[in-house]
């Protein structure tokens, strides 16, 4: 078995997925969708929608995956429940505390982890896998020797992309269109930034390709590799594309379907003819198509170089389409049989599949003048109009010289009609009874009980002392770490340190803070996936000579390799494993990690209102806009295997640096400007956060100390404000407008 996916951004492209063949559909309402300006579904087109989807067989999935923050977290419940109750199979989440309510609420429901989870391991599948999900939807970077690893070793499905865009960083890692322009792709409002030209500057800042769209991926088309999907065992076959029209929805679905019914019947792929790769360019490209990261990690064909509009459509392929659809509305067989006596009720059967419904009408009386004939009577009861069925068969018994009302024999089909409809669709239909939420031990749900109180907020920081910390990407910065009094816990990054000398310098580093008097905190990649597994694994032995005294971890994967690697019980989420709502905090909290970091999209006034009692705040460092697969330094100048520096400049001369981690190949994008919030300290501390974190990812050591020492100034209170040398060169990042 495997599964066609279509997107659905309109009850238009819902008709077109269907009757073109898609087994399974996904769609948002009109909330919570990560494709907020695709048309989506009201409450009433969502009920619409799930029926039409049902009653032709083909499965529904809603995408309630966003990020959701606490004054949203009751409304995203009510929309699953509705969900719920019209019958939906599945809902996409990436939300952790949203998706472990419904996991415990909604029985029968398929929980799926969106692509936005950003999972790249077998280890995150399984932890996915044992937290309740039924489904998880692998990002797209992965291979198919990664994707087959996965497959064979864990018990969920798995669902990847097929065909359609290819983001440039990884799903659910982004912050480069909400710092740019307050546009969140992790709340579906994604501008586009990647889409722009930007000029590549080496490690100097020195010019070396103009207006180059470096970060605009080309398209994605797997239909030549469905025999490969097949025998990795990937279960669902994904095409992107909510915010497409009908037409490429139809056209993209048909195309896959025939493939994959011709693979599914002789288990073996036949070749795609040029004039239908040809139709399936038409149907929508970026710069033409790339197979993925199916058989790479990156490279240069994979981008468009080149602006990424798409290709001038065919609209004779496109009216061809519309017409085939249109005229040919997928309808469902059905049989009726109507019967008729002299003084005895009407009698209507209508039959679909297993299902019949039988409705009586009104006494059938003597013709006084022209009596009821059989063929009148079938071509009436024949009239479905805009129902979803279609007559094969009408049977009438019935007396001679009878007669009945037409409103009558109208009446007696519509109920007939509507009942069955109802008997069918109430199969799907279910009851989400009494809602409760999950008890979590009270230790970790102590500080729920201050939120929206600024004097028990206030009280409960004064009890507690907060501590300053540092982040480090750079050896030559622990020195001027070492000496300040102040920080009490060092963070030393992956990114600082070279494998073939890991982890002895590691192990020396952590001697040197540990002697300072400090903790040593180590932080895990951005991205684990297999070959940073296999790194770790080659120092396992060594890992127990230099354990540290806790981890930060950035993703799901290594919720589950810490406990391989060390051992510490001291788990830190970083900012990008979301706890946008309290749910997702405290439901973190039960799976023995100790502390988290506020996620950078909050505003204060939301930040205020949110559990902050084992929360660190980052508030200096430059924020992480994209991680991604493909390098742009190996795509511009080639891959020379040497971590280093470039910079991506933008029509506004703003210049992003761009860091390449090659040990484990993986670049971020960093913001053109660090955010510095030491002014609102006092502010921050009275939320009850417990500690204050700088990251210095680029910064040399000069930079470090001079950051230091403001630092210093504002927490002694010498300095109340920044001075003049800082003007525009510093940003309040999200802290005080957020996103929408």
């Amino acid at each position: 078995m495997i599964e066609l996916l279509s997107p659905v951004g309109d009850f238009e492209c819902l008709k077109a997925a269907v009757q073109n063949g898609a087994d399974a559909v996904y769609f948002g309402a009109s909330s919570f969708s990560a494709r907020a300006f695709a048309s989506n579904f009201d409450d009433s087109a969502l009920e619409k929608a799930i029926s039409y989807a049902k009653l032709r067989g083909v499965k529904t999935n809603l995408t309630l995956n966003t990020l959701i923050k606490n004054d949203e977290i009751n409304d995203a419940i009510e929309l699953a429940k509705k969900a719920y109750e019209y019958g939906i199979d599945a809902i996409i989440v990436q939300d952790l505390g949203l998706a472990r309510y419904l996991i415990k609420n909604f029985p029968g429901l398929a929980v799926h982890a969106s692509t936005q989870m950003s999972v790249h391991n077998l280890e995150g599948v399984l932890e996915l896998q044992k937290l309740g999900f039924s489904r998880v939807v692998l990002s797209r970077e992965l291979s198919l020797q990664e994707i087959e690893y996965i497959c064979k070793n864990s018990n969920v499905e798995i669902e990847c992309f097929v065909h359609g865009a290819l983001c440039m960083c990884v799903s659910g890692q982004c912050l480069f269109s909400s710092m740019l322009g307050g546009r969140s792709g992790n709340r579906g409002r994604c501008a586009q930034p990647c889409r722009l030209a930007y000029s590549v500057l080496d490690e100097n800042h020195k010019l070396y390709e103009k207006d180059s769209y470096v970060l605009s991926l080309k398209d994605m088309c797997g239909i030549e590799d469905l025999e490969k999907l097949w025998d990795a065992g990937v279960y669902s076959l994904k095409i992107e594309g909510r915010m497409k029209q009908a037409p490429y929805a139809a056209g993209v679905v048909s195309y896959y379907r025939r493939y994959i019914d011709c693979f599914l019947e002789k288990k073996k792929q036949e070749k795609v003819t040029r004039s239908d790769m040809q139709d399936l360019l038409d149907l929508g490209n970026r710069c033409g198509f790339t197979d993925g990261y199916y058989s790479k990690q990156n490279g240069p064909d994979m981008v468009t170089f080149v602006k990424p509009s798409y290709a001038k459509t065919n609209e004779a392929l496109q009216e061809e389409i519309m017409d085939h659809f249109v005229e040919h509305e997928a309808k469902i067989p059905a049989t009726g049989c109507l019967t008729l006596h002299l003084g005895r009720p009407c009698i209507y059967e209508l039959t679909c599949g297993d299902h019949t419904a039988r409705v009586n009408g009104m006494e059938v009386m003597a013709a006084a003048k022209k009596p009821l004939n059989i063929d009148d009577l079938k071509a009436r009861m024949s009239k479905t109009g805009d129902t979803p069925f279609v007559m094969e068969e009408i049977r009438v018994v019935m007396d001679d010289g009878i007669f009945l009302p037409v409103g009558a024999l109208n009446q007696l089909r519509r109920e007939a009609t509507e009942k069955l409809l109802d008997e069918m669709l109430s199969v799907y239909r279910r009851s989400a009874g009494v809602l409760e939420d999950e008890k979590i031990d009270e230790s970790v749900d102590r500080g729920a009980k201050h939120l929206c109180d600024p004097d028990k907020s206030k009280a409960l920081a004064s009890s507690q002392t907060l501590r300053y910390s540092c982040l480090i990407e750079n050896r030559t910065l622990l020195s001027e770490i070492l000496r300040r009094d102040r920080i009490s816990r060092v963070y030393l990054d992956f990114g600082a340190y070279r494998w073939n000398h890991f982890p002895i310098e590691l192990g020396e580093d952590m001697e040197a803070i540990h002697a300072a008097g400090k903790e040593v905190y180590f932080a895990l990649p951005r991205i684990f996936r297999a070959k940073a597994s296999e790194l770790f694994d080659g120092y396992k032995d060594e890992w127990k000579k230099v354990q540290p005294d806790g981890v930060l971890v950035r993703n799901y994967e290594e919720l589950s390799s810490v406990k391989t690697y060390f051992g510490t019980g001291n788990i830190v989420l970083d900012h990008n494993l979301y706890t946008y709502n309290d749910r997702a905090t405290k439901f973190y909290a039960s799976m023995n990690t100790s502390e988290n970091t506020v996620p950078l999209e909050l505003n204060r006034g939301e930040i205020k209102h949110r559990d902050n009692t084992q929360s660190a705040m980052v508030i200096y460092g430059y924020y992480p806009l994209m991680t991604t697969a493909p390098c742009v330094h190996a795509n511009t100048r080639g891959c020379d295997r040497k971590p280093g520096l470039c910079y991506l400049k933008d029509r506004y001369h703003k210049e992003f640096p761009v860091k390449n981690y090659c040990d484990v190949c993986y670049n971020v994008v960093y913001n053109s400007l660090p955010v510095m919030l030491f002014a609102n300290r006092k502010e921050l501390t009275d939320c009850g956060m417990q500690e204050f974190r700088l990251d210095f990812t680029i910064e040399n050591p000069q930079e470090t100390k001079e950051v230091l020492d403001l630092m210093e100034e504002f927490v002694t209170g010498t300095r109340t404000d920044y001075p003049a040398t800082w003007k525009d060169r510093y940003t309040n990042g999200h802290y005080k407008r957020g996103v929408e």
